[in-house]
């Protein structure tokens, strides 16, 4: 996909604004039907994707990639800003083949290509960990503006799919989405700083890159919150311009997620629109 001009300008200095989606959502005319409540509401839920031995495995990865002394200060691994924490750990599927493999059983990458109308790729994977008690919160946003600003992402054509490794309650800080917002593109104001990720994935609310309280709390008026909640082995695919946040987690019960980001092949990566230079390779692939 070539483009000569950027129809979602974001990171800007002036007032920002609402934006109409320009872009199809789900981008196969015939599986529209089907995914309904994607194109609807821009999510859709899967239950029992993993069975609980394949949960096991993931969870056993989770720990022995937190503390890999091989992987010791490599970036890849983000840990909480105030404690020692695991917080979220990228390219897991590069660094864990059992992982990979969970991915493959979800039948997501399936999913993803329905939607997206295309072949597709690993954009980013990861995995966000909430120890219960001191898991942080991660503000509301929408995965395309950063992926837009900071990749350059071209469109909205790309889904994130969420698979639980852990019983996501409504009280261990699970996925909020607001059904719907997914159809409009929130500008957001401020330069973007050189290697602004390393700030950003440590912080619970980023200064660049989400939209203001206004523009949130209309959304809300419009749209209203859903809290996703499912048990282990369950997963949530979602749209890219979907405004989605999660609390933080003061429960004694841990919250485990993986999350793998689909991009169709047709939407390749050109130069960040921010001006900035591109982020790694374990943030953005470029095939």
């Amino acid at each position: 996909m070539v483009v000569t001009v950027d129809r979602y300008a974001t990171r800007i200095s002036t007032v920002p604004t609402e934006l109409d989606r320009v872009d199809p959502i789900v981008w196969s005319e015939q599986m529209r039907v089907k995914h309904r409540d994607v194109e609807d509401n821009g999510f859709t839920v899967r239950r029992d994707v993993l069975d609980a031995s394949s949960v096991q495995r993931c969870l056993s990865e989770v720990e022995r990639l937190g503390t890999a002394p091989e992987l010791a200060g490599d970036e890849r691994i983000v840990r909480e800003k105030t404690s020692s924490a695991v917080r979220s750990i990228f390219d897991i599927v590069n660094l864990s083949p059992v992982v990979r493999a969970a991915v493959d059983e979800s039948g997501a990458a399936a999913l993803a290509r329905e939607i997206l109308g295309s072949e597709v790729y690993v954009h980013q994977s990861r995995l966000n960990y909430k120890p219960g008690f001191r898991g942080g919160a991660f503000y509301w946003h929408a995965d395309f503006e950063t992926w837009h600003a900071e990749d350059g992402m071209p469109a909205p054509r790309a889904v994130s799919a969420s698979i639980a490794l852990t019983d996501n309650h409504f009280f261990n800080g699970p996925l909020m989405v607001m059904p719907g917002s997914h159809r409009t593109f929130l500008q957001c104001t401020g330069a973007t700083p050189d290697r602004y990720f390393e700030e950003s994935l440590v912080e619970e609310v980023p200064r660049v890159g989400v939209p203001s309280e206004q523009m949130i709390t209309r959304l809300y008026a419009r749209h209203g919150i859903e809290v996703l909640t499912g048990d282990a082995g369950s997963m949530t695919v979602f749209d890219s311009n979907l405004l989605h946040a999660s609390s933080g987690n003061i429960s004694p019960v841990p919250r485990a997620n993986i999350f793998v980001v689909f991009n169709s092949v047709e939407n390749s990566l050109g130069k960040p629109f921010s001006g900035t230079a591109p982020r790694p390779e374990f943030l953005a692939f470029r095939p």
